[in-house]
């Protein structure tokens, strides 16, 4: 168990899951592997942060840039997110963890969107936690969609201009139904957002590690969570030292 006090822990960690690929061409193996051996690490992870007593978790599992990689590598990571998917099933549901999905899944094959559709249908009870996946997501699409809501709303007049505010808007974007994360976690050495979360991220605390994803553990994990505890976070403000 973590030794840092509960009311120090964040609420919602967000991690981008950098450098599957990379691990797995250091190993002389295919770029997939990577990102199954990742997609195991997203299961330990989320165990171990629950069993913490942290909320909420989002993985940003696949971009709208991701559609430019290799047809073979895309649907690969199609069918490694339908199966992981449904591997993870019963367990949200034993735990009373409820499935958030994030991103244009209109555009995802058939058989996902059905996967998606079904299992959210089967956590939607789950009260306790949230695991969001972000897939086929981008931060400006998220704001321009919601842009778009907006627009539709003020022309069948169901919503005013006046009304708009950064709350209201908050309300129109894909993450309405949860708080914006407290911390981020990218691995890889990488030291950008990379149209993740735009708008959420906007007083999140950042955390860089060089490891890749597929090496990431609950230690890592752990040290994180100890750098956020030790944060001041002023939101703009001036803490009562200042």
């Amino acid at each position: 168990m973590i030794e840092i006090p509960k009311d120090k822990l964040p609420n919602h960690i967000a991690f981008i899951m950098d450098g599957n690929g990379r691990w797995a061409k250091e190993r002389n193996l295919p770029r997939l592997m990577g990102h199954k051996e990742g997609a195991l690490v997203v299961e330990r992870i989320s165990e171990t942060a629950f069993n913490w007593g942290i909320k909420y978790l989002t993985f940003f599992a696949f971009s709208t840039e991701n559609w430019k990689r290799p047809r073979e590598e895309v649907e690969g990571l199609m069918k490694l997110l339908d199966e992981s998917i449904d591997k993870f099933k019963d367990k949200l549901i034993k735990n009373n963890i409820r499935l958030k999905i994030i991103g244009n899944i209109e555009a995802l094959p058939d058989y996902l969107q059905r996967r998606i559709r079904y299992v959210i249908e089967e956590t939607k009870n789950g009260k306790d936690r949230i695991l969001t996946i972000a897939l086929n997501y981008g931060g400006r699409w998220d704001i321009l969609e919601a842009v778009k809501k907006i627009l539709n709303e003020v022309k069948s007049k169901k919503f005013s201009l006046d009304d708009l505010n950064e709350n209201t808007f908050s309300s129109f974007l894909s993450t309405y139904d949860i708080p914006d994360p407290d911390l981020l976690i990218r691995t890889s050495g990488e030291f950008r957002i990379s149209n993740f979360l735009l708008w959420q991220l906007a007083y999140t605390e950042l955390w860089f590690t060089p490891k890749y994803w597929p090496d990431f553990n609950e230690e890592d994990l752990k040290l994180a969570c100890i750098e956020f505890s030790k944060r001041k976070r002023r939101f703009g403000g001036l803490d009562n030292n200042a």
